[in-house]
């Protein structure tokens, strides 16, 4: 059942969620069978009334959550989890099997290429198109039109029939109504993601104006980044469930990790690390005089891992070969964030290690006490160069991936924990000028 209360572009009561998802499943049927003829047809219709059925597969099964007027909730998951069947049904698209969804306010929704559109209309006309489907009239969206068409960057081809249209025209022009229809609860599926990196960027920050104007949104993203920096909450969404909701660091972090718990569950299962003779053409270069032949992450006791700990110990073993003897060569790393931040770059030279020779083949390994990392995903770089840092004997760029779990560290923000303490020096003022300074207003506190 989908409901809607009176469209008054407002929510009723302050306290009355905007959009109320009450137990909400939604199943499909899956007909797998080519049916190659009119015979095939008949004898397959006959199949499921004897008893047969089509396959079913539940995108949602009971799912409930709310989203206040002015909030902006994220919704993450894996592709394949249904979230963009969960957009289509809070978009009123679908219908939901059972369950209902209340919404009190006029939605915008931005889930497809080309959704609403005619393509044997010019955009001008899809304009107004869009906007009569949104509930607006036309003295309304006449009042817009010139905005919307400034800021979908069209140009000349806003006249043109939309049929012509690339992805990011479309996306352009569908963006641009969306936002400018002013709406109680705007939709957002990861179709932001075909337009350019500037488009991006451009509607970033009409989402977040929108925000700031009081507009409730609904994100749904690859992008945890931008997640974890617009929403005030997230869903984690996968297997037709919530598997979380709250703050979007926690979230998006009980994702991450259950990510890197599958990937360590098919490497455990691969029984082998990736091998260096895999390496993607333009990722190793070097002379070739020292050869890095294997790379390893390890715990403290050497086992071979691909998820860390925050805090716990690390080893990173190289391997080398050299075919005649090298004088006084240069081992190190680079360590990666996965969003390309250099965390650091340690080698044998900064740390005091003098490595006067090398020939045939040996190992250097890099202990690391206590992870510092956060949690996210990281990726190594390996190299091996002369001390003079004019020849490369041998470079592995970024191809060696892990993933850090927090661990005990209550830290969530940024890539490292320091590992500080917080304290209170002890008091001198009187007694009783302490517990009249612990109530008074921040700004007195800090003059005490």
């Amino acid at each position: 059942m989908f409901t809607s209360a009176k469209r008054t572009g407002s929510v009723s009561a302050p306290d009355q969620p905007l959009l109320d998802v009450r137990s909400v499943s939604k199943r499909f049927r899956l007909h797998n069978e080519q049916q190659r003829s009119f015979q095939e047809m008949f004898v397959n219709l006959f199949r499921r009334k004897a008893g047969n059925p089509s396959k079913e597969f539940w995108a949602l099964r009971d799912v409930s959550f709310q989203v206040m007027a002015g909030e902006s909730l994220g919704v993450i998951g894996p592709n394949g989890s249904g979230k963009s069947t969960l957009l289509k049904l809070l978009a009123g698209i679908l219908e939901p099997t059972s369950g209902e969804i209340v919404v009190n306010g006029r939605i915008s929704a931005l889930l497809e290429l080309g959704a609403g559109f005619h393509p044997d209309l010019s955009g001008r006309e899809n304009i107004f198109l869009n906007g009569t489907l949104y509930g607006l009239s036309r003295q309304e969206m006449q009042r817009q039109v010139e905005s919307i068409i400034e800021f979908s960057e069209l140009g000349e081809f806003i006249d043109m029939p939309i049929k012509h249209y690339s992805s990011g025209m479309y996306v352009r022009l569908g963006f641009a109504v969306a936002i400018h229809t002013e709406p109680d609860l705007l939709l957002v599926d990861e179709v932001l993601a075909v337009g350019d990196a500037n488009f991006q960027h451009k509607c970033m920050d009409a989402i977040q104006r929108y925000r700031q104007r009081g507009g409730t949104l609904l994100l749904v993203s690859h992008d945890l980044g931008s997640i974890e920096s617009i929403c005030d909450r997230a869903i984690w969404y996968e297997h037709g469930q919530v598997q979380a909701l709250g703050h979007p660091t926690d979230v998006v972090m009980q994702y991450l990790n259950n990510v890197a718990a599958k990937e360590e569950a098919v490497r455990s299962a691969a029984g082998k690390s990736r091998s260096v003779d895999q390496l993607a053409e333009g990722q190793r270069w070097g002379t070739g005089r020292v050869q890095i032949t294997d790379v390893k992450l390890c715990d403290a006791d050497g086992v071979e891992r691909s998820i860390f700990v925050t805090g716990a110990p690390m080893q990173i073993h190289l391997r080398y070969r050299a075919d005649e003897r090298i004088q006084d060569p240069i081992f190190g790393i680079a360590l990666h964030h996965h969003n390309g931040t250099w965390v650091a770059g340690p080698n044998t030279d900064f740390g005091d290690l003098s490595i006067p020779y090398v020939e045939g083949e040996g190992e250097v390994i890099y202990r690391i006490p206590a992870l510092s990392l956060l949690a996210g995903g990281y990726s190594i770089s390996a190299a091996a160069v002369n001390r003079s840092d004019t020849e490369m004997y041998d470079y592995h760029d970024r191809a060696y991936q892990f993933r850090v779990h927090t661990g005990n560290t209550r830290e969530r923000y940024g890539v490292v924990t320091l590992g500080g303490q917080w304290s209170v020096p002890a008091i001198t003022t009187p007694r009783n000028h302490f517990r009249q300074a612990r109530s008074a207003p921040v700004e007195k506190v800090l003059q005490v």
